[in-house]
């Protein structure tokens, strides 16, 4: 089945159309529903999807308002569209976001983009890992950081490396970059500066280059690493509840939210040996990602959240989530695809001060500490539909 070999004068929605056509009738299968319209294509064919053969819709459903205090002091309501086919996921969260009346206070750091080179190691004494202080190639690397972190930097205009890491493991030394990629999530940026940066190391340094993506950088992968020291963004998103919405909104009390957290999120999840201790933060995250554009397979990363609750009066309580590894761009990828571009412009509306308005100075910054708060949110909700055995209640009701 040909789906490459198409007549040179068709558009990209004609070629879609010609790939469905000739998929439906070699294996004899409906595919109308997959057809696509012009306004909704964008670049798509051409930048996003080899041999594109339809859409497949997704429902997007709003969640908010909900009220934000951002890393900066400024203070907004957020709306959130989610795109899932998970019934009660929306409801789920638009709770948590009534029960957040008080706000959300959130703070994030910004680590960059990483990418791990590994190299064949030079020394004799392979298995040691206290040669790697001597190595050959770790002198190179730490004598030579100005050049190659220059040779890195000019594959693109917008890439800074930010920092690095040396590790060894066996014959191997890895190199992993950290990059500023500015408006990008970057990680096709990252790569190229990997390649540049790892063929000038073996050609100068006499070693050989493995491979330019050798997993210590953990992409797309749950890891201890990107849990502890964070990916891309690590925001953290707190509030302070007032028993009365606990009670009134959420239809249950802080002493039933606090024994279900500690069973589920310290106990439960320790017997599990899990990788970050949440309720299911990967909803949130993954029906933001696939709104927005954003590379889905990074809500791998985007799980590794930790959410805690806890008693701070008789009257308060309090709710964090600590999310170390949020990746998000507000330029690339699928972010300029029509419908995408509209849910980030809903998302991250101008800001509104500003005459006339402006976008944001980070709006990666702004685009990951609103993907936390909203977790904050559904996490909150989840917790107290547990608490209020109401979990199977609602899925019955709402999602059969």
């Amino acid at each position: 089945m040909d789906l490459r070999n198409l007549p040179p004068d068709l558009t990209p929605e004609d070629r879609v159309a010609e790939r469905r056509r000739r998929i439906q009738e070699e294996l004899g299968v409906n595919l109308s529903l997959l057809a696509t319209e012009p306004e909704r294509i964008g670049s798509a064919e051409e930048k996003n999807c080899e041999q594109m053969f339809g859409t497949v819709p997704l429902p997007v459903g709003y969640a908010g308002p909900l009220s934000v205090t951002f890393s900066d002091g400024t203070k907004s309501d957020i709306h959130l569209p989610l795109a899932t086919t998970e019934g009660a996921l929306v409801a789920s969260v638009n709770r948590g976001c009534k029960a957040l009346a008080s706000g959300v206070t959130v703070q994030s750091t910004y680590h960059g983009i990483s990418r791990s080179i590994a190299f064949g190691a030079i020394s004799d004494k392979r298995s040691a890992k206290s040669e790697i202080k001597d190595s050959k190639l770790k002198a190179f690397i730490c004598e030579h950081e100005k050049d190659w972190k220059r040779i890195g930097e000019e594959t693109s205009s917008h890439l800074k490396i930010l920092s690095y890491d040396i590790d060894q493991s066996g014959e191997y030394v890895f190199l992993t970059i950290n990059a500023d990629t500015d408006e990008a999530m970057g990680m096709n940026m990252v790569t190229i500066a990997a390649q540049a940066i790892g063929d000038v190391i073996e050609k100068e340094c006499n070693c050989e280059l493995v491979t330019i993506a050798a997993n210590v950088d953990s992409d797309k992968k749950p890891s201890v690493r990107t849990h502890d020291r964070g990916r891309g963004y690590t925001v953290t998103a707190a509030a302070v509840i007032p028993s009365s919405l606990i009670t009134d909104v959420l239809k249950t009390t802080p002493e039933k939210l606090l024994s279900v957290a500690d069973a589920k999120l310290m106990h439960g999840s320790k017997l599990a040996g899990a990788i970050g201790n949440n309720l299911h933060a990967a909803n949130i995250i993954a029906a933001l990602y696939l709104a927005t554009g954003q590379d889905a397979a990074h809500v791998v990363e985007g799980s590794l959240c930790d959410t805690t609750f806890e008693r701070i009066t008789n009257n308060e309580s309090r709710i964090t989530v600590r999310s170390p590894a949020i990746l998000v761009g507000t330029r690339g990828g699928g972010t300029s695809l029509p419908a995408q571009s509209q849910c980030l412009n809903l998302l991250l509306p101008p800001t509104p001060y500003a005459l006339p308005p402006t976008p944001h100075p980070r709006p990666t910054q702004r685009l990951a500490e609103s993907i936390g708060a909203a977790v904050l949110a559904g996490e909150l909700s989840l917790l107290a539909a547990q608490a209020g055995h109401d979990l199977a209640r609602a899925h019955k009701r709402m999602a059969r």
